[in-house]
């Protein structure tokens, strides 16, 4: 207990709570109330840093892994299970995710869940769909601030970037976007949606060769994953019209 007490002490920088237990004649009896004390202190510091990632991430929903509803139709890589996925070793290996499917089929409810577990264990997300990120890119470049734009962006440990495909993008967004997803190239993650096969990509860049380039950075270090089947949302939609 004591060496548990030093230690959590230590996490939280509490410098001279750990001396004071230790130099008082009733220790012993402190061990426990304080021990117990700092770890709810220590929760609730957690759950509260949890919170304000989550609001700072920009998820535009909030399920968590617990509600998501898993389907055969999504097919798992062979480099990564199930479990290995929940776990988030992606993010500490600085590995990308890449859903491949039809609009509907729980790319993007995914990726926002998977997420959310990040936020939940203390890391820095930021969810974007692909054109207001974009969007956001050319308008710092416009104003002089893009450097800072990208040093804020370039923080967190886990980007992801949703309806990768739905719309082209101009030359100056897509050079932008290059750049951004080259910064993050083995040294964050990346998790990316997308309705189109990479061999389509080059409608979205509109350049063969950046195209290219961005897809290779993409693809090296990552986990594709194909998603087929219905839209989930035009057979719910179905379903409640027929009720």
């Amino acid at each position: 207990m004591e060496d548990e007490l030093k230690e959590l002490c230590k996490r939280m920088r509490l410098a001279y709570v750990y001396d004071y237990v230790i130099d008082n004649h009733d220790k012993e009896a402190l061990y426990p109330l304080i021990l117990e004390s700092l770890k709810y202190e220590q929760h609730e510091r957690e759950r509260a840093k949890a919170h304000r990632l989550i609001h700072k991430a920009g998820f535009r929903t909030h399920k968590r892994l617990g509600q998501y509803e898993w389907h055969d139709a999504i097919g798992f890589p062979g480099s990564l299970t199930k479990e290995e996925l929940i776990s988030l070793d992606f993010i500490h290996h600085r590995e990308n995710l890449i859903f491949v499917g039809s609009p509907g089929t729980g790319k993007t409810t995914l990726a926002t869940a998977l997420g959310i577990e990040a936020c939940m264990a203390g890391k820095d997300v930021q969810f974007y769909r692909v054109l207001d990120l974009v969007d956001k890119l050319q308008k710092a470049s416009q104003r002089g601030t893009l450097a800072r734009t990208r040093k804020s962006i370039l923080k967190s440990d886990c980007l992801i970037l949703d309806e990768l495909g739905y719309l082209p993008i101009d030359k100056e967004g897509s050079e932008l976007l290059f750049h951004l997803i080259s910064d993050f190239y083995e040294e964050r993650s990346l998790i990316v949606t997308t309705n189109l096969e990479f061999s389509s990509w080059n409608k979205v860049f509109q350049d063969s060769r950046l195209t290219s380039a961005l897809v290779d950075r993409l693809i090296h270090h990552a986990h594709i994953f194909s998603f087929s089947g219905k839209s989930y949302r035009f057979t719910n939609a179905l379903s409640q019209h027929k009720n």
